[in-house]
Formats: structure tokens, C-alpha cells, sequence
């Protein structure tokens, strides 16, 4: 089982995301993906930037994936993206079926998580169309992922969101920006100010979404450490990590851990509750509510 750092959801300065990209260089992930994929009036870095990055991750023996815009809104949206799927050089990850067109027949690609594949004969369909790669939509359970590995392509890896918070949803309004009485266009690139993105409170104070541009997001942190062994069970290929802005480094060593089994699932999940920015949840995974904290049963066991 591979690990994959996930793109980077958050803006950074410019500095910041080449020196986290250097320390990720020197841990155990094996996939990085790379590129802006949640609004295009993030310029911190352009298109070559992140091919500089990548040639730096390459040269440290990592995988490198480049990851399509999710939502697009204008022809320089649609621009950016035609580049990235004829750059010709790296793997892409397809995050919209407007990018899944330019790669098909062209370069094998990777199916990302926002495009709704919940069934064998959409995996079938996105085999055929070459994917190598397709990873499972955040939503989805366990036992449903069971059945899809069951019947999937033989030649289609599996991909697994299993760290982070969650992307739930994509808007053409941008939350953080109307948080401050900003228009879009004139946002004053607002989400600098929260690297981790913006906490949304209910009346009650407690943690309910994050604002990220015009992304929204979980409060908690999806956390899927203690089910790596079930994971591989299953013949998931590969489990992914979302960035956040301090103690990465420390995440990727507690999923090496757990992989090469030099660590408890319990241990491995006391040691990540210091360094989540907000509490863990996992309700999809077990068929539940995605915000609920479900026990995994091997841990139940173990008292």
C-alpha cells in the first residue's frame, strides 16, 4: 500500500508552500499531487511553479501527479486546464469530465474524487476511457467499497481519501470573502489569512464547516489510520493524506507506521489526535453520519 499526499487545499504564501514541499521530500510518501484545484484567483504560484516543485519531488523519488481545477469558470479556467492535461510529462489527475475528455486516449490518468464514481460500470466506463487510477468518492462506505473491489477492472487502482479534512462541496461564491463583505473579484485574496481554512461555528459554539474559498469543508478531521489494515485487505492500492499546515510531517511518519505495523492502531490514533487542528471523525467509512467518531471493532477488542 502506497501513501499519496493529496493537493494542497488551502492558499499559502509562496515561500511556504516550496518549504512544505521540501520537508515532504524527506518523508515516506510515495505520490505527491500537485497544482491548484479550488480557485484560480490563488497566484501565488503559476503552473510553473508547480513544475519546479515537482522536478524537486522527483528527484527525491516521489510520484508525482498534477491535479486538474475542480469547479471551472471562465475560458482561463478551462485554459489552465487544457495546459496541465497537455503538459505531456506527469500524470494528471482528472477532476472534472471536461479534463477527463482532453486525457482520454492520450495519457493514462487519475479518476479523481469528485467525479461520482459509485458503481462497476462507471469504473468500468473510466477504465476504458484510461484511467489507472480512481479514487473513492469521500461519501462512500466501507461495505460499499467492498463490493466495487469485488468486481473493479483488474488494471484500475483504488485510491483512498483516509486523512484531512473533507472537501464536501464546490461553489461559484466565495464564502471566505463574504465573510469579510468582499466581493469575489475584489476578495483581497482573503484566504491567506487561514491556512487551515475558516471555522464555522453553530449558535452553540462548536465546530461545523470550514469555509475555504469557494470550497467548504468538514470541521472534523476524517481519519482513517486504524482501518489500514482492513484497507489492504480489501486491495486498496493506495491512501491519501490531505495537507494541512503544521505537524504534516509527524501525520505521514504515523501512517508509515501503521503501514509497515510498527504501530498499534490505538497508538497510531492517540498519537494523531495531537496533531489534527480539530477532532477526528470517520462516520462514512462506517456507514454513519460522516461528522460521528465510530470505534473501530479490532479496537473495541483490544480494551
Amino acid at each position: 500500500m502506497q501513501i499519496a499526499l493529496g493537493p494542497l487545499l488551502y492558499y499559502w504564501q509562496r515561500d511556504a508552500v516550496f518549504n512544505f514541499y521540501d520537508t515532504m521530500a524527506t518523508t515516506a510518501v510515495d505520490i505527491v499531487y500537485l497544482g491548484e484545484t479550488v480557485c484560480s484567483r490563488r497566484h501565488e504560484l503559476r503552473l510553473g511553479d508547480w513544475l519546479d516543485i515537482a522536478t524537486r519531488l522527483q528527484r527525491a523519488g516521489k510520484a508525482v501527479v498534477l491535479s486538474t481545477q475542480v469547479l471551472l469558470e471562465s475560458g482561463a479556467d478551462v485554459g489552465t486546464m487544457h495546459k496541465i492535461t497537455q503538459h505531456g510529462g506527469l500524470a494528471v489527475e482528472a477532476n472534472d469530465m471536461g479534463a477527463v475528455q482532453c486525457l482520454h486516449g492520450k495519457v493514462p490518468f487519475v479518476a479523481g474524487p469528485h467525479l461520482n464514481l459509485y458503481n462497476l460500470p462507471t469504473l468500468q466506463w473510466m477504465a476504458d476511457l484510461g484511467a489507472q487510477r480512481w479514487v473513492m468518492p469521500l461519501e462512500m462506505a466501507r461495505r460499499d467499497l467492498a463490493v466495487l473491489q469485488a468486481g473493479r477492472p483488474a488494471e484500475l487502482q483504488t485510491e483512498v481519501f483516509a486523512y484531512g479534512r473533507m472537501p464536501l462541496a464546490y461553489s461559484a461564491r466565495c464564502f471566505t470573502a463574504r465573510h469579510r463583505n468582499l466581493p469575489k473579484d475584489d476578495c483581497r485574496f482573503s484566504c491567506l489569512d487561514h491556512p487551515d481554512g475558516l471555522m464555522l461555528q453553530t449558535r452553540e459554539h462548536e465546530g461545523f464547516l470550514v469555509l475555504n474559498g469557494t470550497q467548504t469543508q468538514s470541521a472534523k478531521v476524517y481519519n482513517l489510520v486504524d482501518a489500514l489494515d482492513d484497507m489492504r485487505k480489501l486491495g486498496v492500492d493506495v491512501v491519501r493524506l490531505s495537507p494541512q499546515a503544521h505537524h504534516m510531517a509527524e501525520v505521514v511518519a504515523v501512517f508509515d507506521a501503521m503501514r509497515l505495523h510498527t504501530v498499534s492502531p490505538q497508538a497510531a490514533q492517540d498519537r494523531l489526535q495531537a496533531l489534527m487542528p480539530f477532532a477526528g471523525c470517520n462516520g462514512y467509512w462506517h456507514g454513519q453520519p460522516g461528522l460521528d467518531q465510530v470505534q473501530n471493532a479490532s479496537l473495541a477488542t483490544q480494551g
